[in-house]
């Protein structure tokens, strides 16, 4: 999201990654384990795994096919622009991701990379140069041609990683130098681990305007806990900094579907969360990666499925409000959500960028970003170019996600009749009983929620699962085609 200084006032100016080398991506810390030969019921899993990854790939493959009308792939390519035409979009989004933790959990998929001192504090100033090469020449340009008269308004920004928190004492200066560009006119949200979670973060979370948070909790349980790899913490601590400072939201994260969980034990999580301060859950199912080093097993279709309707229904008698597939939260209360954005920026390492017609992904490597930024240069590693009717989907995917669907938005956005394009699979939905519409909105039931999510994990493996793999490897790959 970088501009050459040659380039300055180039707003769609390619490049494509020639010559320069870059260092390979950090590689993750792992407990050396023994040489075990497999057993015959170990190759077995592995065969049935590889059949079942290959049967994701077919199923997504002919979904996109039929929904996007075509048998053109997302083709993601290592040329992109110079200058992101974001001025004027509607919705628009901000993330930064922060790459950093403690300690690496087998199970989390996402890109992450031990702490150290020095070198977060680098990437903090790479990460503030990045901003200002994406959205300094707009600035420059909206003074010199007078075409706006203030800041691009974005929605809202949110902090992932990793574990933003562990770098507290700079989510300040990086808010301040976003506010340099943008009116944030929703909120500030920062994920924090619960090691994080002490009266005097918060206050300084607080004090640089952060008006929501996320505790990755993922269990209460000791045996769930125990399960992912993690150490039983003391949550007392965390109950009573909630009490002691508070945020307009305050959500916690949760996984569910782990092989022998039980409703019983995620009912306790639920109550435990919202009676000590929370005003938000996620529930997010276990994904096993093919490329994660986790051992955790994922519990059955049929299970699963039992599970997500009881905890739905538990949550609704409760009086709680679903706002996604896999988020409840009290009446009233802003929910916590980077993914339902129309269009957004992303800024640091794997950070993605979704405008009008594109989509774009940074490299993974620290080492790998940092080179580019010293060089001027963006750190994108793929990008693709949308079709219409791909970024249908793409839009159409991310609305149902908050299980409602209004056809005046879709036609605000695309210019086109929701029924118009869609409309045989909007009525065979309904048909299904996993549609009902009232007013011009579509919505979910309990049924499609569970086909959602089931679809997801098609969408999952066959898109993410495959490309972030190649990414943890390869700073920057040729071409992607998924």
């Amino acid at each position: 999201m970088g501009l050459l200084t040659s380039l300055r006032k180039q707003r769609f100016n390619h490049y494509t990654p020639s010559s320069v080398q870059f260092a390979p991506a950090m590689p993750e810390q792992a407990t050396p384990l023994r040489q075990v030969v497999p057993s015959p019921v170990q190759t077995d899993l592995e065969q049935t795994e590889r059949n079942l990854s290959h049967k994701h790939s077919i199923g997504a493959s002919l979904a996109r096919a039929w929904l996007t009308r075509s048998i053109k792939p997302f083709e993601f390519t290592n040329e992109y622009d110079h200058a992101l035409s974001y001025q004027g979009v509607r919705s628009l989004g901000l993330y930064v991701h922060i790459p950093f933790c403690r300690s690496i959990c087998a199970f989390c998929p996402y890109c992450k990379h031990p702490y150290q001192s020095e070198t977060a504090k680098q990437y903090v100033q790479q990460l503030l140069r990045e901003i200002d090469l994406v959205c300094g020449d707009h600035t420059k340009s909206t003074l010199e041609n007078h075409s706006l008269s203030k800041k691009q308004a974005a929605t809202s920004l949110y902090f992932g990683g990793g574990s933003p928190a562990l770098l507290v004492d700079e989510i300040g200066a990086i808010i301040n130098k976003l506010q340099e560009y943008f009116d944030i006119t929703d909120g500030i949200g920062v994920e924090l681990h619960p090691d994080d979670v002490t009266v005097e973060t918060f206050k300084k979370l607080k004090t640089a305007g952060v008006t929501r948070i996320s505790i990755g909790v993922q269990s209460f349980d000791s045996a769930t806990l125990s399960i992912l790899g993690r150490n039983h913490f003391d949550y007392s601590q965390v109950f009573e900094t909630i009490q002691a400072v508070p945020f307009d939201t305050v959500a916690m994260d949760f996984i569910f579907a782990l092989e022998g969980q039980t409703f019983e034990s995620i009912k306790a999580d639920i109550d435990t969360a919202f009676a000590s301060g929370a005003n938000h859950i996620a529930l997010y199912p276990f994904i096993d990666f093919a490329f994660s080093k986790s051992n955790v097993k994922k519990m059955d279709k049929q299970q699963k499925k039992s599970l997500l309707y009881k905890i739905a229904n538990y949550c609704m008698e409760q009086g709680y409000v679903r706002d996604s597939i896999w988020t409840f939260g009290k009446p009233g209360v802003d929910k916590y959500s980077s993914m339902t954005r129309d269009n957004f920026l992303g800024f640091g390492c794997s950070a993605t960028s979704l405008l009008a017609n594109q989509f774009k992904v940074n490299t993974f490597s620290p080492e790998a970003y940092e080179a580019r930024i010293n060089s001027g240069e963006l750190p994108t590693a793929l990008t693709t170019r949308f079709t219409k009717r791909q970024r249908m989907i793409y839009w159409l995917f991310w609305r149902l996600y908050t299980t409602h669907l209004h056809e005046q938005d879709f036609k605000d956005f695309f210019g086109e009749e929701l029924n118009k394009m869609y409309g045989l699979e909007l009525w065979l939905g309904t048909a299904f009983g996993m549609l009902k519409k009232k007013d011009g909105i579509y919505s979910l039931t309990n049924k499609g929620v569970f086909y959602y999510h089931h679809f997801e994990g098609y969408y999952t493996y066959k898109y993410i699962d495959h490309m972030w793999n190649i990414m943890r490897n390869e700073p920057f790959p040729k071409e992607v085609s998924i």
